[in-house]
């Protein structure tokens, strides 16, 4: 089929994008929504402009919307790109666990006769997190969630960051897959992609009152593999 790949530029969105080119769909376009809150309930905010990159890397044709990040509202412009869209069959999602998403994708698809894919569906979250981080080079862009600092900013995750994961999973009740908006990711390299990112430097930013952060990237530049 002909898909259109709902793209953040996390772990999550990225797998399923892999997940559905090696089951043979072909991925006509990423469609990138930039909240302008960053507690969108539905759409990725740290580095989303980065988005850009990852589209030059993959070779793939991206599409942006805005959004003012309104519970429910925030939808209407994704249907509206999507249904502007004639020449696909469907939609990939990188969905794990969260019904609140699933859900409401599933109806905007339903509506505009387009079929709902979600490759990572209820799949085993660390079995998901440790094959993402064997092929991907992630990062984590923002954290929100108690047991978290300043220090997870801007680290990779490896297998020492999972095990660390595991450790505030087992202390707070944090998902290990961040399906709860415990951290945000930003995949810079993968096996899809024919150049890889280079964060060259960035700040941090965090807010002690909330226990939450991100990164604002001041220079980056792309790479040939």
């Amino acid at each position: 089929m002909k898909l259109a790949a709902l793209f953040s530029g996390g772990k999550d969105s990225t797998f399923a994008l892999c997940k559905a080119m090696e089951e043979g769909h072909e991925i006509k376009y990423l469609v990138t929504i930039f909240p302008e809150r960053q507690d969108s309930w539905m759409f990725h905010f740290p580095c989303v402009e980065l988005t850009k990159l990852q589209a030059d890397a993959l070779g793939i044709k991206q599409i942006t919307g805005k959004t003012r990040g309104e519970k429910e509202k925030e939808l209407d412009c994704l249907k509206e790109i999507l249904s502007k869209l004639k020449d696909i069959d469907g939609v990939v999602s990188g969905a794990l666990a969260s019904n609140y998403q699933k859900k409401r994708i599933d109806k905007i698809c339903k509506e505009l006769g387009l079929e709902s894919i979600v490759p990572l569906w209820y799949r085993d979250q660390e079995e998901i997190l440790r094959e993402e981080c064997s092929i991907f080079d992630v990062m984590i862009t923002a954290v929100a969630a108690e047991g978290f600092d300043a220090n997870w900013l801007g680290r990779r995750i490896d297998e020492t960051a999972i095990a660390d994961l595991k450790k505030l999973k087992e202390k707070f009740g944090i998902n290990i897959a961040a399906e709860g908006g415990e951290f945000e990711t930003f995949v810079l390299d993968a096996p899809i992609f024919k150049k890889k990112i280079e964060i060259k430097s960035f700040e941090k930013k965090w807010d002690n009152k909330t226990n939450s952060g991100y990164i604002e990237v001041k220079s980056v530049r792309l790479i040939k593999k």
